[in-house]
């Protein structure tokens, strides 16, 4: 092994780090998805840059869907798993290197697109199925997983328990930001993607 990885290049080298790295983050996060942990894994990561940007998110959509959220950690590691895979594999087939990175992230982009259409439609599925969100959502309890911005400045990502089952929706709060991981009550629907949400038991100093 350390033989193999000496012998590499270093652009090798770090092509197969990249690709290497991505594929074990994506078996954890695939892992968490079906223990029905939402596929974050305690990792949250948010930036201001016109929406969140959250090492965690996996739902998007190409129309004006108000849960279409692109900039996610799991599209970046999609994106590197095709990137990466498809750099390390066409490598000595492709000698012009140019072509062989354009190639590469058009396949990351593609693969990036596939997975996103594939969680919005199994979304979709999942809120379309004789739930009615307007009566069926308040009151629920559930958490954070992609911090929610203060004073509906923005919007997170939570997870709540609809009829047994573990549901994704938007959410946003009156007040102050609540961040990954904290317990909340979904307290009004604002739409069928969107709820308005508090922190359960908040820490009063």
């Amino acid at each position: 092994m350390i033989t193999w990885w000496t012998s590499l290049s270093t652009t090798m080298q770090v092509l197969w780090a990249i690709t290497l790295s991505a594929s074990l983050i994506f078996v954890i996060q695939t892992v968490l998805t079906f223990l029905g942990m939402g596929g974050d894994g305690g990792i949250d990561t948010d930036f201001d840059a016109g929406g969140d940007v959250d090492f965690g998110g996996a739902d998007g959509t190409f129309d004006a869907d108000p849960s279409m959220n692109l900039l996610t950690f799991r599209n970046l590691v999609n994106f590197c798993l095709g990137f990466g895979w498809t750099s390390v594999l066409l490598h000595d087939r492709i000698p012009n290197n140019a072509l062989l990175m354009f190639i590469a992230v058009l396949v990351g982009v593609g693969l990036v697109a596939v997975v996103m259409w594939l969680f919005k439609w199994l979304s979709g599925m999942q809120q379309s199925g004789n739930i009615d969100v307007h009566t069926a959502a308040v009151g629920c309890e559930g958490k954070v997983y992609l911090t929610i911005p203060a004073e509906r400045k923005g919007e997170g990502k939570i997870q709540i328990t609809i009829n047994n089952a573990v549901r994704e929706y938007d959410a946003v709060t009156d007040g102050d930001a609540i961040p990954t991981g904290t317990p909340i009550k979904v307290i009004e629907v604002i739409n069928n993607y969107t709820l308005l949400v508090e922190e359960l038991n908040p820490t009063i100093i």
